[in-house]
């Protein structure tokens, strides 16, 4: 079934609220898992988790899209899927399951529609919140219906750096902390948020100025780029070259910063 970038952006919104709903009864009135609920928590791997509310909310997020566009595979986290289709959604049904697992506020549902190694259409949306963050290629990113558009910030020292830190961090950790190190020095600040979706909003909106993180998966990026690039941002990995989304390592900008980005975060050992 083919989508234009407007109906594959409508069809992103209405997958990631239905994911959305199934979090948003999960977590009740606070800012993650309920334990009392009974809800299983699994380690994938020594730091990496999932929970019920992760499957239960990537089988709502799939119903839809199975119903709306039949025929498209679908690349999923947990039940992986379509990893070479020429169309295919991808989708992250909870990015940033340890943090709802602690209660800590920054976890969101990421859908997104590939074409050709093209990404069309994309939307984040943040349980806690509510907000639904959109984009379509052409057609700009916005937060809510208010459109979105990179920071002007224009010089190093004066950007608030983000990252994120992969599975691996526990055996490489000096691989990691090197980049850590160089941002520290070179900017205003440095966060960790613990979720590549909220990394990518907030270089969207404008909060933050440079994101980069090493071994992700393609859920967790493929909404994001797009959120960003229609936002007026750059993303590439950190050799400057183009993203590969089935083994991505992301460097995101307001794109003013992106060149002296790459020179100081790319050089040095490469993941």
């Amino acid at each position: 079934m083919a989508h234009t970038p407007a109906t594959a952006r409508a069809l992103a919104e209405r997958a990631a609220r239905a994911g959305m709903a199934v979090i948003q009864e999960a977590a009740g009135d606070g800012w993650g898992l309920r334990r009392s609920a009974g809800d299983s928590v699994v380690q994938k791997g020594a730091v990496d988790l999932v929970t019920q509310v992760d499957l239960a909310a990537e089988a709502a997020i799939c119903a839809v899209l199975a119903r709306d566009s039949p025929g498209v595979p679908i690349l999923a986290e947990e039940r992986g899927g379509a990893r070479s289709a020429h169309t295919r959604w991808i989708i992250d049904p909870l990015d940033g399951t340890t943090n709802f697992v602690h209660g800590f506020p920054h976890y969101a549902v990421s859908v997104a529609l590939e074409v050709d190694g093209q990404l069309q259409a994309g939307c984040i949306a943040d349980p806690r919140t509510g907000a639904v963050a959109l984009a379509a290629r052409g057609l700009g990113a916005t937060l809510d219906g208010q459109r979105l558009q990179v920071s002007d910030t224009p010089d190093l020292d004066a950007a608030l750096f983000l990252t994120g830190f992969a599975y691996d961090r526990r055996e490489r950790p000096d691989f990691y902390l090197d980049r850590v190190r160089r941002a520290l020095v070179a900017g205003q600040g440095l966060r960790r948020c613990g979720a590549a979706t909220h990394d990518f909003l907030h270089i969207a909106i404008g909060r933050a100025d440079v994101y980069w993180e090493f071994n992700l998966g393609p859920w967790d990026v493929a909404a994001g780029i797009l959120l960003v690039e229609e936002a007026g941002g750059r993303v590439t990995d950190l050799s400057g070259a183009c993203v590969n989304v089935g083994q991505p390592e992301i460097l995101a900008t307001n794109a003013r910063l992106h060149d002296a980005a790459l020179e100081l975060l790319g050089s040095g050992p490469t993941a």
